[in-house]
């Protein structure tokens, strides 16, 4: 095993693989270097914390001095690395604080960059009420906005993930919001159909969507936001939350292969195409197990999977990643709704053939007090009968069942193989047949009538 590893980017990714990598090894040397000031935190958390439903905000932070005891790792904070010389096979950085530079050599490298929100090239974006929502320091300076301006009103230019929680969460905190998006619907991952009842939740909350509306300008000090309609409207607080764009220009400038979507480019062991350096997380491009297309997912699992692929390579266990299905869930107030896979606009692009049932049925039981409705849809393969993705939305039970079609997915099921699976049943969890079933009841019904 080789003596030095250096990894370049802390929090899901850089941080779980030390941990693994330590858990390998108790001789080798392990250095992070992290931009920022924190060695590993939670993004998934920010919104939460904002909105005061998670109220510790260290419960969302890994003590640095905790994690460099536990794992011997030798950390770096408030540190960049400028460059890599791969044939010296070292890194060059520079101390922020103050401003010193140095190198470190490595036998393998590790990098972790993560991504940066995507910012619009708009003026007057730097007033004070304007922020986008990616990292601690973003998190911190919403909470302390909110804290000592107490706004009233919020415009949350973006509805995708971030968006729909931050939307919940400044509820929570007492703010009239208003959500744009440049599309036609909120979360761009769903089918129409599906965005609908989220859309429908978010306007009984009293939430004001702004749709085929893209932001243009801020004006008044940052009072006033224009769309590129013309439109304007007014709001005390901005929130960015427009995507995100992988950190590659390291690897740019270091000659490593970026791929279709922008990201780094993986092979099965998330080596790059130099095999002394590995990349995971946000920045990496990987492959879609589905349609065995370039595929780049921004999600906490792929990255930890990732780590643990990586430490056990360079410990010299081969176990290759079989790409990211991309399975994630969202939830505003009471609703929440599940995804895998693709969607019916992905497919279309790609042309691929597919086929749809849609099941509207009970949480559970419908005689069972609390039973809620529940809307699932699938997309498959008419010829080969493989599940291409799968959506769920409803107040209860959507996490459970997209997590049976994740692992029915993994597990390389067809949708007729739905019917056959054996879920736990008594009133208050679901039916005998349980919606998961139905799906493939229907499907294998129409593939018979065909027939």
């Amino acid at each position: 095993m080789p003596k030095h590893i250096v990894i370049v980017g802390g929090v899901a990714g850089g941080a779980t693989v030390a941990a693994q990598l330590r858990r390998l090894n108790k001789d080798i040397r392990i250095s992070i270097f992290e931009k920022g000031g924190q060695i590993a935190y939670s993004n998934c958390g920010i919104p939460y914390y904002i909105g005061g439903i998670v109220p510790d905000r260290n419960s969302i932070l890994r003590d640095c001095q905790d994690f460099s005891d536990k794992y011997d790792a030798a950390i770096h904070l408030y540190t960049e690395v400028t460059s890599i010389d791969r044939e010296k096979q070292r890194i060059s950085f520079i101390d922020l604080k103050d401003n010193k530079e140095g190198y470190e050599e490595y036998d393998h490298l590790i990098l972790s960059p993560g991504a940066s929100a995507r910012i619009p090239d708009i003026p007057n974006l730097n007033a004070g009420n304007c922020f986008p929502i990616r990292s601690i320091q973003d998190m911190d300076h919403v909470h302390q906005f909110i804290e000592e301006s107490s706004p009233k009103t919020a415009l949350i230019a973006g509805g995708g993930f971030i968006g729909v929680e931050m939307a919940e969460n400044l509820i929570l905190r007492g703010l009239n919001v208003q959500l744009l998006e440049r599309s036609k619907q909120v979360m761009g991952i769903l089918d129409s159909d599906m965005a609908e009842l989220m859309e429908k939740e978010m306007r009984d909350k009293g939430i004001s969507l702004l749709f085929d509306e893209e932001l243009a300008a801020v004006e008044d000090g940052g009072t006033t936001f224009v769309m590129k309609s013309g439109k304007r409207t007014e709001a005390d607080l901005l929130i960015l939350s427009m995507g995100i764009i992988p950190n590659t220009s390291l690897a740019e400038q270091s000659g490593l292969k970026i791929g279709e979507t922008k990201g780094i480019v993986a092979n099965e062991f998330m080596q790059t195409n130099d095999p002394l350096i590995y990349v995971l997380g946000d920045a990496a491009e990987t492959v879609d197990p589905i349609l065995h297309k370039p595929k780049q997912v921004p999600l906490a699992w792929p990255a930890h999977r990732q780590a643990y692929i990586i430490a056990n390579h360079i410990a010299g266990v081969p176990i290759p990643y079989k790409g990211t299905y991309g399975t994630a869930i969202v939830k505003f107030f009471d609703l929440a709704a599940g995804m895998i896979g693709h969607n019916e606009k992905t497919l279309k692009s790609m042309e691929t053939p597919f086929k749809t049932e849609v099941v509207e049925a009970k949480s559970h039981a419908g005689y069972f007090p609390g039973s809620m409705p529940l809307k699932i849809k699938l997309h498959y393969d008419p010829v080969s009968r493989a599940i291409l993705g799968a959506q769920t939305i409803g107040k209860d039970g959507a996490d459970k069942r997209i997590d049976v079609i994740a692992a029915a997915m993994k597990g390389k099921l067809t949708v007729d193989d739905l019917q056959e699976i054996e879920l736990a049943y008594a009133p208050p969890f679901s039916s005998p047949k349980d919606p998961v079933n139905i799906l493939g009841y229907m499907a294998s019904s129409k593939n018979i009538n065909k027939e």
